[in-house]
């Protein structure tokens, strides 16, 4: 198993404390944008981090991935909930989305193991 997502959720809050110390504007406006929008509502927080999760597969982005993995985790998703959303954005999006899939389980992975 890679150990990108192990050295993601080990790295990431500090390489984000960082980022927030030189431009403390963006990541504030970021997080009143996403607290707004990924709360309960019509869909559920859980949905939502679904949702998001099957985006950043389809764009794969790496980060996302792991990011809405953890959340989704959190938000009371199981991991057949997180795979199956995983397979719709590969439905949707085809062969670059399948070559992420094994992000989706390595994140899955390290966050099982922590």
């Amino acid at each position: 198993m890679s150990e990108e997502a192990t050295k993601f959720f080990r790295d990431w809050p500090v390489r984000m404390s960082q980022a927030k110390a030189e431009a403390p504007e963006i990541p504030k406006a970021f997080a009143a944008f996403f607290q707004a929008l990924m709360k309960e509502g019509a869909l559920t927080v859980r949905e939502k981090e679904l949702i998001a999760l099957a985006i950043g597969l389809a764009l794969r982005c790496d980060r996302c991935i792991d990011a809405h993995v953890e959340k989704a985790l959190k938000a009371g998703a199981t991991k057949e909930q997180i795979l199956e959303a995983a397979g719709v954005a590969v439905m949707m999006q085809g062969g670059p989305a399948y070559t992420y899939l094994p992000n989706v389980v390595e994140a899955i992975r390290a966050l099982q193991k922590s």
